[in-house]
């Protein structure tokens, strides 16, 4: 599938944050000519500085919201294909600042739908959402495609609003030219390099590389976890499938098998476990903290079932890249290096 890639135009929103810059590296190896445009890095240490991309691609300093500078972009660079990630991704900050959310998640993809519009050289986009953007009705059971579409708090609702303005676009724009549009719902991903607040996995780095006991604010919620390589794995089929052939656009939810879909007390469990060195965790359950889901999982028959889709890294494997990722990184290793091997591990060597 990677092979599909090779000199293909491919422009990546969001491309200095965590799952973007993976997906950048994966692009750049796969000998596309891709085009980032992002703000700076949001995080200290960032990843996107540590893996050596920056000089291999195209790499645009700019605002989603900021559409005159985006059909700049577009014009210039002639994209056949778009990646949108670019989000105010952090739950809790969404309480912080609305406003600053719903701008950047719904107007950005207003803004990136209207470029694809005005410009024809785009033949498949891709938007990123959220797992969160069904109404959650704390169900035992995994929400489909077909569900209600209705985030509760800023960030899960403007990923809903993101959804809604991508499936307008296709409605009214799209349906009648040679573009191919989907919508990817991920799951809770983990992996090296995510040095992201109020994430379950960056806090764990962050108290062992500090001696300290790992604080968990709600050990009983279940998500549905997996490595970041997964959902961006899914993501490449979407984009290159659709390309090739219409019938692949589509809605489709991106999470692990049952079997990872565990509470975040059992999550690092597992990071204590494979990270040694006596690292152990507490409840740090917060009085009056903000509303976030208890219980949230996906069913992810359509895309196995349209691309033949199988998880291939369960949480043990997961959690030993993640502490492996990082223990390289504490001992000044060669970060670009280790991607490259953990993605070459997964894809197999796929070209």
């Amino acid at each position: 599938m990677l092979r599909f890639y090779k000199n293909k135009k491919v422009l990546v929103t969001g491309h200095t944050g965590f799952k973007g810059t993976w997906l950048t590296r994966i692009l750049v190896n796969a000998g596309a000519f891709v085009t980032g445009y992002s703000l700076t890095p949001p995080t200290q240490p960032d990843l996107f500085s540590l893996a050596d991309v920056e000089n291999k691609i195209t790499h645009v300093i700019g605002d989603v919201r900021d559409l005159e500078h985006l059909k700049k972009v577009f014009k210039e660079v002639q994209p056949e294909i778009v990646f949108h990630l670019a989000a105010q991704p952090i739950v809790r900050d969404s309480y912080k600042d609305p406003v600053y959310t719903y701008e950047t998640n719904v107007m950005g993809t207003v803004n990136i739908m209207e470029c694809v519009r005005i410009n024809p050289c785009v033949k498949s986009v891709l938007n990123v959402t959220t797992d969160k953007v069904y109404h959650n009705n704390e169900w035992c059971w995994g929400y489909r495609e077909d569900e209600p579409l209705d985030g509760f708090e800023p960030y899960s609702n403007s990923k809903s609003c993101s959804e809604l303005v991508t499936h307008s676009y296709k409605n009214s724009f799209f349906d009648n030219r040679d573009i191919a549009v989907s919508t990817a719902r991920a799951g809770n991903v983990i992996g090296g390099g995510d040095f992201a607040n109020d994430r379950i996995i960056p806090d764990c780095v962050r108290a062992v590389k500090d001696g300290k006991v790992i604080g968990v604010r709600n050990p009983y919620s279940t998500r549905p976890y997996q490595h970041v390589l997964e959902p961006l794995a899914v993501y490449l089929e979407i984009a290159a499938k659709q390309y090739e052939d219409k019938k692949f656009q589509g809605y489709y939810n991106v999470g692990p098998d049952d079997c990872d879909c565990v509470t975040t007390g059992d999550l690092v469990t597992l990071f204590c476990k494979h990270w040694g060195e006596g690292a152990k965790w507490e409840s740090q359950a917060e009085a009056n903290a903000p509303h976030e889901a208890n219980f949230l999982k996906l069913d992810c028959s359509k895309i196995k079932a349209t691309f033949n889709w199988q998880p291939r890294w369960h949480m043990e494997e997961c959690m030993a890249m993640v502490c492996q990722f990082n223990k390289v990184l504490f001992a000044g290793g060669d970060i670009p290096a280790e991607m490259d091997k953990e993605i070459n591990i997964f894809f197999k060597g796929e070209n």
